[in-house]
């Protein structure tokens, strides 16, 4: 086991390998490997993408492991990067998802498994691929909330895996809403939900990735304005690159995973991929 980030050890630390990772002056990140271990045995390898720097880092590691006679090496990156960037939707755009995979791709890895891909393209694009659902997530959310709370699909992209997740859940009430965004802007309008009145229901929107927050929040208030109840959020990927103070003033409890970093945040529950993972 190497887990490239020292605060993040999805699998536990059990036969871990030790190493010292550090970055160049000039930004190349490096890693010396202890050869105490069975070049033999299968290696699993953890990381969480926050950069292309961590993804330098997981390249040269792969090399370094080659070169001390590993042959099986598997690794886990809980959020597939740039997953949101899976087509190309006005001349001139990259397929940033396809770059990140034909990288990871390159190395020749055994198997590569992600958390809650944003959609079905990552698997596809990704060589032996293995995919863990939000299943238990939402389950272990449910939990906390209790059993009733109605699930909400933010656009028709969240649709196929809230459904998959209500089954998980034993038939869980989803109710289905749209957005509109402006594909050259990025701005977003024309919020909807599917119900005439959701009569002080509890309410929890599903989905995979929060950034900045404004489709959540323009949500809440159209799920206001149908007289939901307490309004709950539950995220597999949280970005958070604005924070929480105005995603505060909807929602009574947020979730997320540790699958991009540690949040230490009042009105906000944590669960770490090690209790999904079990």
């Amino acid at each position: 086991m190497i887990n490239l980030d020292k605060n993040f050890s999805p699998f536990g630390t059990e036969n871990a390998v030790q190493f010292q990772s550090f970055v160049f002056a000039g930004g190349e990140p490096h890693i010396k490997i202890s050869s105490n271990f069975d070049p033999a045995s299968v290696v699993q390898l953890t990381h969480r993408i926050n950069s292309f720097n961590d993804l330098g880092l997981i390249c040269t590691t792969v090399d370094a492991l080659k070169r001390m006679g590993v042959k099986t090496i598997k690794l886990f990156i809980p959020y597939f990067p740039a997953a949101r960037q899976d087509r190309v939707m006005v001349p001139g755009e990259p397929l940033t998802v396809k770059v990140y995979a034909d990288i990871i791709n390159a190395l020749g890895l055994d198997n590569v498994t992600v958390f809650d891909p944003h959609s079905e393209v990552t698997p596809a694009l990704l060589n032996n691929c293995t995919v863990i659902t939000n299943h238990v997530f939402i389950q272990e959310v449910v939990a906390q909330i209790g059993q009733g709370v109605k699930l909400i699909s933010p656009d028709g992209g969240a649709l196929k895996k809230i459904y998959k997740a209500s089954e998980f859940l034993g038939g869980a009430e989803v109710v289905e809403c749209s957005k509109s965004r402006d594909v050259k802007t990025g701005r977003l309008s024309g919020f909807k939900v599917y119900a005439e009145d959701l009569e002080g229901a509890d309410c929890l929107i599903v989905d995979d990735i929060c950034d900045g927050g404004g489709t959540f929040i323009g949500l809440a208030e159209e799920l206001k304005n149908k007289n939901a109840g307490k309004l709950y959020l539950a995220i597999s990927h949280g970005i958070f690159s604005k924070g929480f103070n105005e995603l505060a003033k909807y929602f009574d409890q947020i979730f997320t995973t540790d699958s991009i970093r540690e949040v230490e945040e009042v009105g906000v529950t944590q669960i770490k991929l090690q209790d999904i993972l079990r």
